[in-house]
């Protein structure tokens, strides 16, 4: 039976096309503004590195001054201090470290038709690459001699390499960085945690995509400043190496273990460290020592924000009232057929019956505005990501979120069509026998 009504339900398409037009671009619009807001949302929160989220850890322990400190209020600077920072790579704690902060640098493009430019990158040390499973197109991460001779080497991304040398291996290339000749040893390939590498280092969710790595020694041997500015817990000297010998929180560690099992260890270490610290009269706050895994570092940091939060509520506000024009769409659409409802009512169809054929018509207008709605959602992502490299890793959709199109377009037109259903069941035939 409900082969038979979904034949009927794709007739009736043609029934009125004016109307069903209306209703399919009606749906498709409303569920296209929804689901492509949602997925955006969707894969902002979703795991970046689920293969070992659980195994990447972020430390954070508050060296802030006790004068107007609260006990258990969030601490102003969510990043450690230098000190700490290389205190925790030599730790030998987990089975990688990495120490990073996000820097910006003028950069010479070797073609001469493109102006110089600043561009975003980020300073870490080479065990980052491996952590984060960055993949490259051509070469490698710098070695261990060029880090620890702090070398002039660059990482670019997939991106930036094009622009910069066009579509060949730029490996072996110099590249003008901050007035300095820096060699290009590798080219990181499209990879989705690229435009998200704030949460590495616990940043704004809107920060673009990091363009070029070079080696945490070598941005201090060339006093690159943090890109956004540096925040210092007390007054310090003047010069670069005043503020690294300061408590200037200004830097990001993280650790990979071996299993998700070693936190308890892990967390007990930086209790110690920490303890270590006190004494020594840097740590006065007496904060509790917090570690992040990966998802948890994302929420603790809001990388999704009230306001993005605020624009799927007025995304699903705009299918609501998309909803309500359907609504009326369909009681025009059903009245007219108040005469077939009559003859199918005294031939002995049930209201039952025709609440199922008429609701089943309804889901198929769904069906086809979520086909539509689909389509329009794949053009406005498109749009997102030609407009904004930084939502490139986000601004796609996956089957997960295909499946919930469909769904929510079938959905949509199932409750927009209870109204309008309960509405044609109250035809009373005789009156549609006696006044046809």
């Amino acid at each position: 039976m409900f082969g038979y009504y979904f034949r009927l339900g794709v007739r009736s398409l043609r029934r009125n096309p004016a109307l069903t037009a209306l209703m399919v671009l009606t749906l498709a619009v409303g569920v296209a503004a929804s689901v492509s807001t949602l997925t955006i949302l969707h894969m902002m929160s979703s795991d970046p590195i689920p293969q070992k989220s659980t195994r990447l850890f972020v430390p954070l322990i508050d060296p802030g001054p006790v004068k107007g400190y609260t006990p258990g209020e969030r601490p102003e600077d969510i990043q450690i201090t230098y000190q700490d920072a290389m205190n925790m790579l030599k730790s030998g704690q987990g089975v990688r470290r990495t120490a990073l902060y996000g820097v910006e640098a003028s950069v010479e493009p070797p073609r001469r038709e493109i102006a110089p430019f600043n561009m975003g990158g980020l300073a870490p040390t080479r065990d980052f690459f491996a952590m984060f499973d960055v993949p490259f197109d051509y070469g490698q991460p710098w070695t261990e001699a060029d880090e620890a001779r702090a070398a002039d080497v660059v990482v670019l991304s997939r991106t930036m390499a094009d622009k910069l040398f066009g579509d060949v291996n730029p490996v072996g290339q110099r590249l003008n960085l901050m007035g300095f000749p820096f060699t290009v040893v590798g080219v990181a390939a499209k990879w989705k945690m690229l435009p998200r590498v704030y949460l590495l280092q616990g940043g704004s969710p809107y920060v673009t995509g990091e363009e070029f790595f070079i080696p945490l020694p070598t941005a201090i041997r060339h006093e690159t400043q943090h890109r956004g500015g540096m925040s210092c817990s007390s007054n310090v000297g003047p010069g670069f190496a005043a503020r690294l010998a300061s408590d200037c929180t200004w830097i990001t560690a993280w650790f990979e273990t071996a299993s998700s099992g070693d936190r308890g260890d892990l967390q007990s270490w930086l209790d110690s460290y920490a303890a270590e610290q006190r004494k020594l009269g840097r740590l006065t706050r007496n904060a509790p020592n917090q570690l992040f895994d990966a998802l948890g570092w994302m929420e603790y940091t809001h990388v999704v924000g009230k306001d993005s939060q605020l624009q799927t509520w007025l995304s699903f506000g705009f299918l609501a009232l998309c909803l309500v024009n359907t609504i009326g769409l369909l009681l025009a659409k059903f009245s007219v057929r108040a005469t077939e409802i009559g003859v199918r009512r005294a031939l002995g169809a049930s209201r039952t019956e025709i609440f199922r054929q008429f609701l089943i018509e309804t889901a198929v207008v769904g069906l086809v505005g979520g086909v539509l709605g689909l389509l329009l959602a794949f053009g406005a992502l498109a749009l997102i990501r030609m407009s904004s490299d930084s939502m490139a890793a986000v601004a796609h959709m996956d089957w997960e979120m295909l499946g919930l199109t469909f769904v929510i377009s079938v959905g949509a037109a199932i409750l927009a069509g209870l109204l309008p259903t309960w509405r044609a069941c109250q035809v009373t035939p005789a009156i549609q026998l006696k006044s046809q």
